[in-house]
């Protein structure tokens, strides 16, 4: 699932799980956040998950490309669990507008691929984030990633876009949903923000995320711990840039992702073919 000291750390924590305190450009750190990396730390170990070096060292720029149709359609939906991809709509990438309808769904489940965490108060090209948004979902959270894809296109900076949509959810122009609902996030790859430094990584986290909006790991008895990683593998609380963008995160189980891996090796191999930062050596052979 957008990322030295804490000081930068406000700007590269795309999952933040801390119970509270506010993550924007001008605020200090917050004593909750001190738990941020060794516990997404610990959540990355207990599931294997693995970083290419070769990546590591590359410079990225903040140019963002489109990518080719079909492949970013791919992308988009294997979000979703596959009985549920035929009926879903699709939105695609033009980095000179913003996301455009490609296909129209009849379920109300919406899926993209992220290409700006906006939280981040960073510009980069090399973010990838397919999820999908239930129909709750798609008219609050899903319209703000596609704003902030709009605001980006049309030359909007990277701090200035991060106040513009803290200020939105202050002054109720960007809602949270009313009802409960899911954001799906089971693609077999993502590449954000991730430990071991909390910089950009690809990495294989299929979860689901339903949502959570101002609730703490505290109001549901959650304890992700370094000490016990078996604690990881329960539901926890991942707060997202600001209060109102929380989500109860749950992760796959080892042996579905497994599958997962296993039933997208097809698209694994055609997204380390179209950019190598998208390329995991664990899942590539």
């Amino acid at each position: 699932m957008k990322n030295s000291t804490f000081e930068t750390a406000r700007r590269v924590s795309h999952c933040d799980i801390a119970a509270g305190g506010r993550a924007g450009p001008d605020n200090g750190a917050h004593e909750s956040k001190i738990t941020l990396s060794p516990t997404l730390l610990s959540l990355f170990l207990a599931f294997g998950l693995a970083f290419s070096s070769a990546v590591l060292a590359q410079d990225v720029g903040t140019e963002l490309d489109r990518m080719p149709a079909d492949l970013e359609t791919r992308f988009a939906l294997s979000a979703l669990p596959k009985a549920l991809r035929d009926d879903a709509t699709v939105h695609l990438l033009d980095p000179e507008k913003g996301y455009e309808l490609s296909r129209e769904g009849t379920s109300g489940i919406t899926c993209i691929v992220q290409r700006t965490a906006w939280e981040l108060a960073d510009y980069r090209n090399d973010i990838f984030i397919p999820l999908c948004y239930d129909a709750a979902g798609t008219g609050t959270f899903l319209k703000v990633i596609m704003e902030v894809a709009r605001l980006r296109a049309e030359g909007l900076g990277p701090e200035e876009l991060y106040a513009e949509i803290e200020s939105g959810f202050q002054d109720r122009r960007y809602q949270v949903p009313k009802k409960a609902g899911m954001s799906y996030m089971i693609a077999p790859l993502h590449r954000t923000v991730a430990p071991p430094d909390m910089e950009v990584h690809t990495v294989s986290m299929p979860h689901y995320m339903p949502y959570a909006p101002f609730v703490t790991n505290e109001d549901i008895g959650a304890a992700p711990s370094l000490e016990d990683p078996s604690s990881l593998y329960h539901p926890f609380i991942d707060r997202q840039g600001i209060d109102e963008q929380s989500y109860l995160i749950h992760l796959v189980g080892q042996k579905e992702r497994d599958q997962i891996l296993a039933d997208e090796q097809e698209l694994l191999m055609d997204l380390c073919a179209y950019r190598d930062v998208l390329c995991d050596p664990q899942t590539i052979d």
